[in-house]
């Protein structure tokens, strides 16, 4: 009798939680009562994530014309979570960070890190030992200790680990960190050589499955916990600096028999594991590679990319992003590196360098990207250092000479991401009526919606915003940018 009576009272309580789930109900997105600010950068003028417009209103527009230029926001429509955006603190950023002034330390902090006063960079990539942006090579222990009896991050007390805490702390105390490494120490590789590529030894996988643990646990003891990692830097190609090649399989492979179970072991099963850290133009082979794996892919929290596949000749493959986002809905896909290589101090000001990542990160949060994350936050005035001559550009330079910091048209055209999308913001749709105007749109968790629209062409074009039936029109400059937010 005492088991009917209970089954009898879970039933109910259960029809009754059920009635209570029906009564809750999706509020709609309104457009009622919101204006509309504009915040504008544009080259060739002093606009820079400028307040351009305020208060615009919205009013009737049931059905636009085919000639009239339209940005569809539909804020129903909701898609990836959105993570974050940032850049890495490397060995050179942190080196030139060194040199400058305090006055200039405390300007570059609150410019990226800052919420109100900055950007609002909330990721942070960095190498584990050395890259091409450092001074030198180097590891964290001995040659020839596969035991890591000797591992020691003294080398990053000096300047990275500083850096990296102080923008935690300007950022609110909180930031998204991952690391990446460019090459296992010589001796674990067949070529005995951190640079020019190569290959991990089978007998050394598990020691350097290890040193990511250790690595993890010497930050962590630092007050920098790491949220992330990525495999291996590039693994398919053979650079002149550190290098490590992977093929699909062996990335597979050494995930799931190793980094992944050693993670979970150590305790770190909460680590973001991220596969390939590469350019798009592989990124559908290395993610079915690994992720068709049932074994290699319960440890991998999404699929890494870079930009850099147009030295092959051809165009960015923004599309192959969403093909392995319709593959792998289940995985995240994150931008782990892009700069604008070559660098010549005459070009610190070229707006197309801007224009770069502006059109990068709309197709990339178009196409499912959850994070955004640059290469160095900060080089010299040569766009170093880096101890083989492969320098760069980053979206601010430090010029060691003067103490003064370069804004690039870069920082700014990522600032009209970073400043304005939240953290857990869902990506809604935005779409352009014609090609001449580029667009993505987020809802932040406060209701308010943040549209970014991108005019590359060289005319002056006038557009309506448009939810649902109403509408507000706006006017963007020739090779401008626009954050609108309501």
């Amino acid at each position: 009798m005492k088991k009917i009576t209970t089954a009898a009272l879970l039933t109910v309580t259960l029809f009754a939680f059920s009635q209570q789930k029906k009564q809750v109900k999706t509020i709609p997105f309104s457009i009622n009562n919101r204006t509309v600010t504009v915040y504008t950068s544009a080259d060739s003028t002093d606009l820079r994530l400028t307040k351009t417009d305020i208060n615009l209103k919205f009013k009737d527009l049931k059905q636009p014309l085919e000639t009239q230029l339209c940005v569809f926001v539909n804020p129903s429509k909701t898609f990836q979570t959105y993570l974050g955006i940032g850049g890495a603190i490397t060995d050179a950023s942190a080196e030139v960070f060194a040199k400058l002034s305090k006055e200039s330390q405390a300007e570059f902090l609150q410019a990226y890190y800052d919420k109100e006063k900055g950007i609002g960079y909330s990721i942070i990539r960095t190498n584990i030992h050395s890259c091409d942006f450092s001074s030198e090579s180097y590891t964290y222990v001995d040659e020839g200790d596969a035991a890591l009896k000797s591992f020691s991050v003294a080398h990053d007390k000096e300047f990275r680990i500083p850096l990296i805490k102080k923008a935690i702390a300007t950022a609110g105390g909180k930031a998204t960190v991952y690391a990446s490494p460019w090459s296992p120490p010589a001796f674990m590789k067949d070529t005995k050589d951190m640079l020019q590529g190569g290959k991990l030894l089978p007998e050394f996988y598990q020691s350097w499955a290890n040193y990511y643990v250790k690595f993890i646990d010497s930050y962590a003891k630092e007050g920098i916990p790491v949220w992330g990692l990525t495999v291996q830097n590039e693994p398919m190609a053979k650079q002149t600096w550190e290098s490590c090649i992977y093929t699909g399989e062996e990335e597979r492979d050494f995930v799931k028999n190793f980094l992944g179970p050693t993670l979970q072991k150590a305790g770190l099963g909460d680590v973001k594991l991220t596969v390939w850290d590469h350019n798009r133009d592989l990124l559908s082979q290395r993610a079915s590679a690994v992720l068709d794996d049932p074994e290699a892919a319960k440890y991998v929290w999404g699929v890494g990319f870079h930009w850099y596949e147009k030295w092959s000749g051809g165009e960015s493959m923004f599309e192959t992003v969403g093909k392995v986002h319709e593959m792998y809905p289940d995985k995240n896909l994150l931008f782990t590196e892009g700069c604008v290589e070559s660098f010549d101090s005459k070009n610190l000001q070229l707006w197309a360098n801007g224009e770069r990542y502006g059109e990068s990160m709309i197709h990339d949060f178009n196409n499912g990207t959850v994070g955004w994350t640059d290469w160095n936050v900060l080089l010299d005035e040569n766009g170093g250092p880096n101890h083989v001559g492969n320098f760069c550009f980053s979206p601010i330079h430090g010029d060691t000479k003067t103490g003064k910091l370069i804004y690039t048209p870069s920082y700014y055209m990522i600032g009209h991401f970073s400043k304005f999308i939240g953290k857990d913001a869902k990506r809604i749709s935005s779409v352009s009526s014609r090609s001449a105007l580029q667009t993505t749109a987020f809802l932040n968790q406060d209701g308010k919606v943040v549209t970014i629209v991108m005019n590359k062409t060289d005319k002056n074009l006038t557009y309506n915003l448009c939810i649902g039936t109403k509408a507000t029109e706006v006017t963007i400059l020739p090779h401008a940018i626009q954050t609108l937010v309501f």
